[in-house]
Order: C-alpha cells, then sequence, then structure tokens
C-alpha cells in the first residue's frame, strides 16, 4: 500500500473507531465516511463491508486478548486464568458497543471476515476451560461451544445500559457458575 493510501487507511480506522465508540456498531458507513473527510467509495474499497471494517478495528484488540488467554494459561492457576480472562473478556466487549453481536453472528460464519479472529477467541477459552476442567475446578458438562455462548450471553448484557452497572456481578454469577471448588477444598460446588 502507498504512503498516502496508509496514511488514509489509518485516519479513517481512527474516525471510525470514534464514531462507533459514539453511535455502537450500528454506526452509518456515510456517517464514518463524512466525517473522516473521505467519500463512501473510498470507504468502501478500504472496507467493502461492515464487517471487514470491524475485523481491522478489532484484530489487534482481538489478537490481544488471545495472547492474553496463553498468558493466563502459562501463569495462573487454572481457575484464576478462567476468571481472568472473563474479566478481560467483559473489558473488550465494553469497549465496543454491539460488537459481540457481530461476533456471535461471524463464530458460525466461515465467509465473514471477523471469523478467524472469533475462532481464535473460541479456541482460547476452551482451551482455558479444558486445563480447568482437567484440574477438577470447573463443571466438566460444558463444552468450549458452551463458554463461548455464555461469554456472548454476558458480553450482550453488559451491552445493554441498563445491565452495564451490573458487569462484575453479572461476571462473578457466570464465573461461579463454571468455576467449581478447587479439588481438595471443603466448600460445596
Amino acid at each position: 500500500m502507498r504512503a498516502d493510501a496508509r496514511k488514509n487507511y489509518t485516519h479513517v480506522l481512527s474516525v471510525a473507531r470514534d464514531v462507533i465508540a459514539e453511535h455502537g456498531v450500528n454506526a452509518s458507513m456515510r456517517d464514518i465516511a463524512r466525517r473522516a473527510g473521505v467519500g463512501l467509495a473510498t470507504l468502501l474499497r478500504h472496507f467493502p463491508t461492515r464487517e471487514a471494517l470491524y475485523e481491522a478495528l478489532l484484530c489487534t484488540n482481538l489478537d490481544k486478548l488471545t495472547q492474553k488467554a496463553g498468558e493466563l494459561e502459562a501463569a495462573k492457576s487454572s481457575d484464576q486464568a478462567l476468571l481472568s480472562w472473563f474479566r478481560n473478556w467483559v473489558a473488550f466487549v465494553q469497549s465496543y458497543k454491539g460488537v459481540v453481536t457481530l461476533m456471535a453472528a461471524a463464530h458460525t460464519n466461515p465467509e465473514s471476515p471477523l471469523y478467524a479472529s472469533c475462532a481464535a477467541v473460541h479456541s482460547a477459552s476452551a482451551r482455558l476451560l479444558l486445563r480447568a476442567q482437567a484440574e477438577g475446578t470447573a463443571r466438566a458438562d460444558m463444552n468450549g461451544d458452551d463458554l463461548f455462548a455464555l461469554m456472548a450471553a454476558l458480553g450482550w448484557a453488559v451491552d445493554q445500559p441498563s445491565f452495564a452497572p451490573l458487569a462484575d456481578h453479572l461476571s462473578h454469577i457466570i464465573a461461579g457458575a463454571i468455576v467449581t471448588s478447587r479439588p481438595g477444598d471443603d466448600q460445596s460446588s
């Protein structure tokens, strides 16, 4: 990509991030183009679909989230890693209003530009769950799909203005339903 085209691309992404922060994932592509000072055709040349724009915006953050899962696998006890993952997930979805709806749809659509990123998050979640299950600190009757669905449900809930203030509390409840007592603890699951 030429230097001027790269600068234009970066500028459009910066403006899109601001517009989406204000209006959520349903922000108008026309509004993004107008505020970036480019024509709609220019925006669509860089990002032919809304999902392509979100993939460009989210790729770095989703990669960091997935990388964080790897760090958690290596550095923490399995139950603490899973709990920390939940906290990171909630922080991520709160930073992009409406993103969880796009991710839930892309999760089963290999043609979606978001599919690869969603698959990486799903895989990271499943690994953390499997590790906790192997150590006896997570429910044995669920799988990675169940965990991703619960994370998406939590993301949707905290995306709603009436539930947003409950994000930490809801995360704690859901995590408590997944993470069981540690082997040898006297607590009941």
